[in-house]
């Protein structure tokens, strides 16, 4: 490695340019730089091993003794590594045979239809100070969330200027991966988006810096809805609707709500017999995913197109063999 350049140079080189490619690497940013101070402390001048960023692995902040945590801080080092080649070919790269793969995602819980009709429907009872407003925030959230597969978080962030009601356009800025898009609207999403900003028009002035959804409760009417409270209505109204958890998780999530989307989609375009790859990349994109790999793990993770992929490959399987002379 040059030794004119320290490895926490390296470190801020590498997530400078990864960042401006788009990506967030919060937490990874966090294990990288750590990772490049403790190299730096050793004063080591030899290449790095996987013995060095095992040992490294180990030193978590909280002192954890389960190999799980050691993995996935040696996951978040191996962009970091192979970057690293590039100055020193000799930089070893860690991998899953040291402390065990890391954990892989957890199958969502995919709504059905009357599953979701039945969520709004109790999103709508809900009591409030203002009668209705409460219930007609919530319903639409929600509605939004299914029908679009936003991510909560956007949804919350959205200014009432985001919101183009005329062109059925969404403005999802500066989100997750630093990255910004618009999101087309179906027409009947329009017309409930539309009814719920006249009914809460009636209650606040509005500038276009006016949080689209608001939160009803006393001295906060008016202000951007908080993630958590939206979690603890959802999580009452779970348990008053009693759903079996069909998910790997501990129970429905409002984030199940985008995975049901993308699935709903890709389910819609095999029974209509559209190619799918085709269609993933426009997918990828409408929900704001960095990479259309995020997208195609659906096909192999999530049971309700367990049939779709076997389809695909069954298809494949059938495909003459070609002659080479």
């Amino acid at each position: 490695m040059n030794t004119s350049i320290t490895m926490t140079t390296h470190a801020e080189n590498y997530l400078s340019e990864r960042r401006q490619l788009g990506f967030g690497l919060r937490n990874p940013g966090y294990a990288v730089l750590s990772f490049a101070r403790y190299i730096d402390a050793l004063n080591s001048q030899e290449p790095l091993t996987v013995e060095m960023m095992a040992d490294w692995a180990r030193q978590d902040q909280g002192h954890s003794d389960d190999p799980a945590t050691w993995a996935r801080r040696l996951k978040n080092l191996r962009s970091f590594c192979r970057y690293l080649q590039q100055f020193e070919p000799r930089t070893e790269v860690p991998d899953d045979s040291i402390f065990g793969r890391v954990g892989q995602r957890l199958a969502p819980h995919i709504y059905t239809e009357q599953e979701i009709i039945d969520l709004l429907a109790a999103a709508h009872n809900l009591d409030s100070f203002i009668p209705g407003l409460r219930g007609a925030t919530y319903e639409t959230l929600f509605g939004l969330l299914a029908s679009t597969g936003l991510r909560i978080s956007e949804a919350l962030h959205l200014l009432d200027s985001d919101v183009d009601l005329k062109t059925g356009m969404l403005a999802i800025r500066q989100t997750k991966f630093a990255k910004s898009r618009y999101v087309p609207l179906h027409p009947s999403t329009v017309e409930a988006l539309k009814q719920y900003r006249s009914q809460r028009n009636i209650h606040i002035p509005v500038t276009d810096d006016t949080p689209f959804f608001i939160s009803t409760r006393g001295r906060l009417l008016g202000h951007k809805l908080d993630s958590r409270q939206v979690h603890r209505v959802f999580i009452q109204l779970r348990e008053q609707l009693g759903w079996i958890n069909r998910g790997a998780h501990h129970g429905p999530r409002i984030h199940d709500l985008r995975h049901t989307f993308v699935v709903r989609r890709i389910l819609l375009w095999q029974a209509q017999g559209m190619d799918v790859d085709r269609q993933m990349l426009a997918l990828s994109t409408y929900v704001g995913h960095a990479m259309v790999t995020n997208t195609y793990w659906y096909m192999t993770g999530i049971p309700e197109l367990m049939a779709v992929a076997a389809n695909r490959f069954e298809a494949f399987a059938q495909l003459p063999e070609v002659c080479h002379d």
